[in-house]
């Protein structure tokens, strides 16, 4: 856990020293971020989020104890080791349930802090910024505090080992922006002064103050989201005086949300520049979308059946519009495309269905036993090519994917450890 307690105290040194959060829930997403690690000898930070994970089994089934089980036998299959593993919790609130009435929206909230802290993850972040059941949107800070501090009492109940805290009231969308974006606001330094000041308050009126003494990071919006079709790019110019703001909040650094398809040397200026903790989730299961994706073209191409995961896929997502219909907007070839190859990912929440799982089972049987030779891999995996040619990649599907999202790994892997 050191490797997240000592982030403000580098910063403020004037070291450059950040932390990937990798937010998913897909097993090959996981087992790339665990074989890295195992590569680096770095520990690895992996978040569940409220959606995702909760005490009802969220839209993964899993409840944050079979979070941590499900973790953990991927990180024994590839050899990395437990005591390496920081598992965090993002988002943690009633967005769930924010349709009910605040007290039993706050309720469930409640219970679902409670068995992330039992399950020992050792990262929280409470998000209470949105409002529920006849409650504007976005609530005042004090509101917004005073919940967190509530279910940051739970926390510090039910935890076996005492976890670091992440505040904020300046929460982006979680999974990136539901429209077109062409600017964004940077949260003001003030903004963010006040964010600390309001919830150390909260936080002490519970006495709750060697709890709020763990709190490393505040959200804030540094000027990075994505949508479906673009990306905001960071510019360091842009954020200068909130970054500066660091320096009145001593013990903090920020907490970068949808950093995904961010270049490089944006996110080494983000870390740079306090925003130490990057959080990155869509990003990488696009990558391996890509891959599958590209992997279904050189079957074709071997066996010349024609490529049928896309469409497979396509059904999958339209027999059940739920988790796509309300964030795309546009004619139907629109919806089409943006459903497979927008930013937002949208697909990643059907991976899990058994059709889709009977689709890529059928791709694997396509596969199996068949050499892929480099000029297929060059072709319709071009970015994985220099390594299969150099010798250093086997092109076999399974290696070709965690490839596909390692390749983004490392990239936040040179931001927060640069030389």
């Amino acid at each position: 856990m050191s490797v997240l307690t000592d982030l403000p105290r580098l910063h403020a040194e004037g070291r450059t020293a950040g932390i990937t959060s990798v937010c998913s829930a897909h097993p090959t997403v996981i087992e790339a971020a665990l074989r890295l690690g195992v590569e680096t000898a770095s520990p690895v930070l992996i978040e569940a989020t409220c959606n995702q994970v909760n005490q009802d089994g969220g839209y993964t089934g899993m409840t944050p104890a079979d979070f941590r089980t499900f973790v953990e036998a991927i990180a024994d299959r590839t050899g990395f080791s437990r005591d390496d593993l920081i598992l965090g919790g993002d988002h943690l609130g009633p967005n769930p349930w924010k349709d009910l009435a605040p007290v039993d929206a706050m309720a469930k909230a409640r219970a679902m802090v409670e068995a992330y802290a039992r399950a020992g993850f050792g990262k929280i972040h409470l998000d209470t910024s949105m409002g529920c059941a006849g409650e504007p949107a976005a609530l005042p800070d004090v509101t917004t505090a005073e919940r967190a501090a509530e279910l940051a009492a739970v926390a510090e109940a039910a935890a076996p080992t005492p976890p670091v805290y992440v505040i904020g009231t300046e929460v982006p969308v979680p999974g990136g922006a539901t429209h077109a974006i062409d600017h964004l606001e940077v949260t003001s330094p003030d903004a963010a002064r006040e964010t600390v000041a309001v919830h150390q308050r909260a936080f002490a009126a519970r006495g709750l103050d060697a709890a709020f003494a763990r709190a490393i990071a505040a959200v804030v919006q540094p000027g990075v989201e994505f949508g479906n079709d673009d990306v905001i790019v960071y510019r360091p110019d842009a954020a200068r005086a909130l970054s500066a703001a660091l320096t009145d909040l001593p013990g903090f650094v920020f907490e970068a949300h949808s950093t995904d398809y961010q270049p490089t040397e944006a996110l080494a200026a983000l870390v740079r520049d306090g925003f130490a903790i990057l959080k990155v989730g869509p990003g990488l299961t696009f990558a391996l979308r890509e891959a599958l994706y590209g992997l279904d073209h050189i079957a074709s191409a071997l066996d010349g059946a024609p490529p049928a995961l896309a469409a497979a896929m396509e059904d999958v997502m339209v027999a059940n519009p739920s988790n796509w219909q309300k964030y795309l907007h546009g004619t139907p070839d629109d919806l089409r495309r943006e459903r497979h190859f927008g930013y937002a990912d949208r697909i990643r929440y059907y991976w899990p269905d058994p059709a889709a799982q009977s689709a890529l089972a059928r791709l694997d049987a396509r596969l199996d036993g068949r050499r892929i030779p480099e000029t297929l891999v060059s072709q319709y995996l071009g970015a994985l090519y220099p390594d299969v040619a150099a010798g250093h990649l086997e092109p076999t599907p399974h290696a070709l994917q965690i490839a596909a999202v390692e390749r983004v790994l490392r990239q936040y892997r040179a931001a927060t450890h640069p030389g």
